[in-house]
């Protein structure tokens, strides 16, 4: 859940399963000394390899007890060329709060979008559910990206020119004209993932994304705000809020997807990306996440140690197939990795002596509150682990 409030008042604000970023937002001896010059171009030149993108999410509610077996949605690799369509009604929701994701292939490509986006929980100060918004906007991204596989935007995908942002846009473009939804607001981060191994990231507001290899954090998304705690977000203004701001004085905060930090990338098998909203990033730096990852990535050998140093392993393929790890739910090593994340994000908000990255960051700009351990807020995480691909499905 987003936030922007004062210190003082501290206002808490701010998944549907169908299953950007600039600099490094950490500094720390785990982020790869190449980090800054990591980025490439958005092509479909990239590589002349075939890349699968293997994803699962996990989440949990503010308030509400984790349970890594049911708060679990996997991407089912044999089934990625098939988008999955949720029930979005509020009573059918999972219990994510006001933070969403989605997963879908797009069109009938080997090309994948997915993302999530952190509802404003201040809204319901308006008697307006955040939730509507994020879930909203995540269910019109997986149905563009689903969808497109026809005409003009099908041109795009074989050029590999389906862009992250123009997709944030059609989504918002969608739910304003809509008019369903009568208010709220979201931050978001959404990635368009190329089978040749170029990633697009669009970030507006506090999610953020990570990129891990062996031994490094490789990237680390900055987050985008107006001033301390207060992000970037996207909204719908009922007009009578909207008129009763400006016979204030008040200019209501209301960004734009044209306002989202754009990176693109390239990755490589091994890799693993981990998508979060601020309920991770408050409470877990990208050093903790690596350190994290690194534990059951080489515990469960998908990076072991070869003649050049700790690198993805021969069997990184069957450990990312639906069975490859042997447990009832999370039985792939990105479904394990997502719950892990989750529950240790979990554990630290509700953590009232260990100090995390935002108690540090209030310390910081506001010294004279008494801000310690973590902050209780919904988690929602998507993980893609990037493995070589023979072009099977």
């Amino acid at each position: 859940m987003a936030a922007m409030r004062p210190i003082k008042s501290l206002y808490l604000l701010g998944f549907t399963p169908f299953f950007v970023g600039s600099a490094c937002r950490i500094t720390s001896p785990l982020v790869h000394r190449d980090a800054q010059q990591q980025c490439f171009p958005y092509s479909s030149s990239t590589s002349s390899e075939n890349f699968g993108f293997r994803i699962a999410a996990s989440f949990s509610a503010k308030g509400h007890k984790f349970n890594p077996k049911i708060d679990l949605f996997s991407f089912k690799h044999s089934v990625q060329r098939q988008a999955e369509t949720p029930d979005a009604s509020p009573k059918k929701r999972p219990d994510s709060g006001q933070d969403a994701f989605f997963v879908s292939n797009i069109g009938n490509s080997r090309n994948v979008a997915f993302g999530i986006a952190d509802g404003v929980g201040g809204w319901s100060d308006s008697g307006i559910d955040s939730a509507d918004f994020s879930h909203g906007l995540c269910e019109r991204m997986a149905d563009i990206a689903r969808k497109a596989s026809a005409g003009s935007t099908w041109e795009l995908i074989k050029k590999g020119d389906f862009k992250a942002r123009d997709l944030l846009q059609k989504a918002y473009n969608a739910i304003v004209e809509e008019k369903k939804i009568r208010g709220g607001g979201s931050t978001a981060c959404i990635a368009v993932g190329h089978s040749n191994g170029a990633l697009q990231v669009a970030n507006l507001g506090d999610s953020g994304f990570v990129q891990l290899r062996p031994n490094a954090v490789y990237f680390a998304s900055k987050p985008q705000t107006h001033a301390f705690n207060t992000p970037y977000q996207l909204s719908i203004l009922p007009p009578k809020m909207l008129a009763r701001s400006v016979a204030f004085g008040h200019k209501p905060l209301s960004d734009q997807p044209r306002d989202a930090s754009v990176t693109d990338h390239t990755v490589k098998h091994g890799d693993v990306l981990v998508f979060a909203t601020d309920g991770v990033w408050d409470n877990l730096s990208a050093a903790d996440v690596m350190k994290l990852v690194s534990r059951y990535m080489i515990g469960f050998n998908g990076w072991a140690d070869g003649k050049d140093g700790m690198a993805a392993s021969d069997q990184l393929e069957v450990l990312t197939t639906e069975g490859g790890i042997a447990k009832e739910r999370e039985n792939t090593l990105q479904a394990l990795l997502a719950v892990a994340i989750t529950g240790e994000a979990k554990a630290a908000s509700e953590n009232t002596k260990l100090d995390g990255p935002f108690a540090r960051e209030v310390q910081k700009y506001y010294p004279g509150e008494d801000w310690h351990g973590g902050k209780v807020d919904d988690i929602c995480v998507v993980v893609a682990v990037i493995v070589k691909d023979d072009g099977d499905i």
